[in-house]
């Protein structure tokens, strides 16, 4: 195939049908300077955080793959993980894959598909034993079998007492998953192209059905454009947690693989539910993970109450993460915070051994020593609920094909594995350690769908110039004279979703944060930025950014003003009960051109678990 960019006139008058939503200060006459490189391979992998590394092992050495990824593969957002990775290994205590699946649907407070959470929890023995076998440096019992310790929601004997499930090394779990994954596709001779964002994702029609034909990359050291024609495409770019302003997610968390696809037509799937993890460093957001709380750590209020007995007095504090972020609110909300503004509370170690946090929770303590300056093991830290994991994402099914509706309608050659995607095993709330397997069960389950796809389909038809879209775009950036900026935009839509839209919504709060939402899209349309060159241009990719999160936000909010219930981590004041006769469906969240959302819905699929009250 012979690929030439297109003539400069026409791309031009193409950028000029574009303009209305920006101000220019000038239009060249030769406007594109921007070098255009053409790649064609079976297999594309867009992310390189656990789920597209464990794809990409499924699918290396069997077709032509290429790895696109923002950022160098080891600094992904897999590494800051921590607490650990469940399975129903009985290493300690005695477990089976029901029990776990049993907890998982729970969880979620039953908006998982049971057969989809069945087959993660099934699985996740072999899932664990594969990455042993690969190197993973787990710790270990005195016996040497891979240790296991207790997590928030896995019980023994369906919600009898914690039980030991959470396979870890010490806490830094997520890291050693992804430097061992890592070191697989180096071993494999994986192809990877480090810090190239996707702009937008090709689709081949000629056949009358929509199908996967590559994406337009961007190059952050040239500025140059890059168009990989592909068989097969396995989105992996983890979730959007930068909506929020207290967040554990990294910056680089813009969800940018869910904002091109819903652009592109693919519905996103039950955005409204989004969690927040109860242990974030006060005031930062950072990520004290719940082993700290499996090793026997303790919620205090400001009166050093333990106010967890009274919520789920079973579990007490390793209840689920929806109901311990809300009875952190509860506390603050009545005046039992702690500090000046009692706007936080406690997490208590120091009743702990001193070489139990050492060997358990090193990287946890250096985290309070390092951002707030106190000793964990004689002084309890501050924290706050912060936003933390996307339950909704893009739709799949349990091989990891994007679908599109509820009859599971598949877009031949798409993919989506981790967290951007949306296979509905966490439901509402997602279990604490369940995400490190779900990128494991369902990276290895979609690279081998997609290696077997690709060997049974010719290459897709993509028209030359297929990158001038994002071309014009980028050019409209550059050339834009807007007085707003990007960072501004940013942040306060980040603290209007803090404080309207978060652990707990009302119709009052989600119709603000709708309205504010709307200006901040009108306001983005009058961008400008700074800096015009080539070479990591930062100002141009947050603009991109930015335009992700909006969506994002835009359709969570909808989502949430729609659904007039309370479940896992969609809580309503003004609807506080489960509504399992009208809501027990997922929503399908479409955007239109102009930006507006629809919303569809689809069943969800049952099991062998029919809902109860989530008692722990």
């Amino acid at each position: 195939m012979r690929w030439e960019p297109p003539a400069c006139g026409a791309a031009g008058a193409s950028a000029g049908r574009l303009l209305k939503n920006f101000t220019i200060v000038r239009f060249h006459a030769k406007l594109y300077t921007v070098k255009v490189h053409y790649h064609s391979y079976d297999a594309v992998i867009v992310g390189a955080g656990g789920a597209g590394l464990r794809a990409a092992i499924e699918v290396a050495g069997k077709v032509r793959t290429a790895v696109i990824t923002k950022l160098y593969p080891t600094r992904s957002h897999t590494g800051a993980a921590q607490g650990g990775m469940c399975a129903a290994l009985a290493n300690v205590e005695e477990d089976y894959w029901e029990w776990h699946a049993f907890d998982t649907v729970k969880g979620g407070d039953y908006l998982g598909d049971q057969p989809a959470i069945d087959i993660m929890c099934r699985e996740a023995i072999d899932a664990v034993i594969d990455l042993e076998h690969f190197g993973m440096p787990f710790s270990r019992t005195p016996e040497g079998r891979i240790d296991q310790r207790r997590f928030g929601g896995h019980t023994r004997n369906h919600g009898e007492a914690p039980v030991r499930r959470a396979c870890y090394a010490a806490d830094r779990t997520g890291h050693m998953i992804l430097q061992t994954l890592y070191q697989q596709c180096v071993a494999h001779e994986v192809n990877f192209f480090n810090e190239f964002q996707v702009f937008d994702v090709l689709f081949d029609e000629s056949g009358g059905q929509k199908r996967a034909a590559g994406v337009v990359a961007y190059e952050l050291a040239t500025g140059d454009l890059h168009v990989f024609v592909s068989k097969g495409v396995l989105f992996a770019t983890g979730g959007y947690g930068k909506i929020f302003r207290i967040s554990s997610n990294a910056h680089t968390l813009t969800g940018d693989g869910l904002g091109v696809l819903y652009r592109r037509g693919i519905p996103m799937q039950d955005l409204e539910f989004y969690q927040f993890h109860p242990t974030g460093i006060y005031g930062f957001g950072i990520l004290l993970s719940e082993a700290a709380r499996g090793e026997g750590g303790i919620l205090r209020n400001g009166l050093g109450e333990r106010f967890m007995e009274r919520v789920a007095p079973t579990v007490k504090d390793l209840a689920p993460r929806d109901m311990v972020s809300r009875a952190i609110h509860a506390e603050i909300r009545e005046g039992r915070g702690a500090g000046t503004d009692k706007d936080f509370v406690y997490l208590d170690l120091t009743h702990l051994p001193p070489e139990q946090i050492d060997a358990k929770l090193p990287d946890i303590t250096d985290f309070a020593r390092t951002y707030l300056g106190i000793e964990p093991k004689t002084q309890p830290i501050p924290i706050q609920p912060t936003a933390h994991y996307a339950m909704g994402g893009i739709p799949t099914n349990v091989e990891g094909e994007v679908v599109l509706d509820g009859k599971g309608t598949v877009v031949p050659g798409l993919y989506a594995a981790g967290e951007c995607a949306c296979v509905s095993v966490h439901g509402a709330n997602r279990l604490g350690t369940n995400s490190l397997l779900d990128i494991v069960v369902f990276g290895r389950r979609g690279g081998r769908a997609m290696a077997d796809y690709v060997k049974s389909v010719d290459h897709p038809e993509v028209p030359r110039g297929a990158e001038a879209e994002v071309r014009d775009r980028i050019e409209r950036f550059k050339a834009a004279s807007g007085g707003e900026k990007v960072p501004a935009i940013r942040t306060e839509l980040q603290q209007t979703m803090t404080e309207n839209a978060s652990v707990v919504r009302t119709a009052e709060s989600l119709r603000a944060a709708h309205a504010k939402i709307d200006e901040l899209v009108e306001r983005y349309h009058s961008i400008a930025i700074d800096d015009k060159g080539e070479v990591f241009n930062y100002d141009l990719v947050e603009a991109v950014e930015l335009s992700h999160l909006l969506d994002l936000a835009k359709g969570l909010v909808v989502g949430a003003e729609a659904r007039q219930e309370s479940r896992g981590a969609h809580w309503r004041d003004d609807f506080p009960t489960r509504d399992d006769v009208n809501w027990m469906k997922h929503s399908l969240a479409h955007r239109g051109d102009d930006g507006d959302v629809r919303l569809e819905y689809k069943p969800v699929i049952g099991g062998r678990y029919q809902p109860m009250e989530r008692k722990y």
